[in-house]
């Protein structure tokens, strides 16, 4: 039991983020980023008609090559998760393991291509093999400075919610306030407040690409108040997460400090 028990820490020491001195751990970190990179560059190129005719055959053995390189890493992080103290348990574990943000997105990675095996409709495989980009997300296992993007992102998801609440509330109301100034002066751009939303969006981004703009007083009065406006509510997700990523990075520094004399062993004081 201790063997397997060993056993099992070292393949999760090799699939996780590798520790210094552990050579190993990152020569497969720095494989699995290589693999996923080039992935998703092969997806890429695999769009483009004249490659996609010349190299079909070579993509495909990649492709091959990636879900089965995918998999076994998949089926070991699943295997070698009980090492960690909330999925301890050899069955209630594994499974909570398996429905964890980042598994999920394993399994995406993977799944359009066995799914490919059984009598499925063409056009909903097709759709389905955009989830091979979900590979690229697959990098924020190997990379500590992406890990650091999903914790701000979690340690301000209420402020962030909160923000988007208010911006859909906001592309709702000047939605509203654009038809009824400009529906009777052109009923073709402006025919209703949903369709009305895609000028919203546009001027509340200060995108303004001028397809669709206002004729009449009232209205060119409501898009120069809201492109205004948009300037500083589009900001506010911008303010929450940079003042999130100076927080976490000065907690990291925090934590990097030493919090006891290298010499006497004392604790130091602040």
């Amino acid at each position: 039991m201790a063997s397997q028990r060993s056993w099992i820490q070292q393949t999760w020491d090799i699939l996780d983020i590798a520790q210094p001195g552990n050579h190993l751990g990152r020569a497969v970190n720095v494989s699995m980023m290589a693999l996923i990179v080039l992935n998703v560059t092969a997806v890429m190129l695999e769009s483009v008609k004249e490659l996609d005719e010349l190299y079909h055959p070579l993509f495909h053995a990649f492709e091959v090559f990636s879900v089965a390189v995918f998999s076994i890493e998949y089926i070991g992080r699943i295997w070698a998760c009980v090492c960690l103290a909330p999925f301890s348990h050899p069955i209630k574990g594994r499974l909570r393991f398996i429905v964890q943000p980042m598994s999920l997105i394993d399994l995406l990675a993977i799944l359009p291509f066995y799914l490919a095996f059984f009598p499925i409709d063409l056009r909903f495989l097709r759709s389905l093999r955009m989830f091979r980009l979900f590979r690229l997300a697959k990098l924020g296992r190997y990379s500590t400075s992406l890990r650091l993007f999903g914790r701000v992102f979690k340690n301000n998801k209420e402020e962030l919610i909160v923000t988007a609440c208010v911006m859909v509330m906001l592309i709702i109301l000047t939605s509203s306030l654009m038809y009824f100034a400009e529906h009777d002066a052109q009923p073709d751009k402006f025919p209703d407040i949903p369709s009305t939303m895609w000028w919203s969006v546009v001027t509340l981004t200060t995108v303004g690409y001028g397809d669709i703009y206002p004729i009449t007083a009232l209205g060119k009065f409501f898009a120069g108040t809201i492109a205004i406006v948009g300037i500083g509510m589009f900001a506010l997700p911008a303010g929450v997460l940079g003042s999130g990523f100076v927080a976490e990075i000065q907690k990291q520094k925090k934590e990097s400090v030493p919090t006891c004399c290298p010499h006497c062993g004392r604790e130091i004081e602040d």
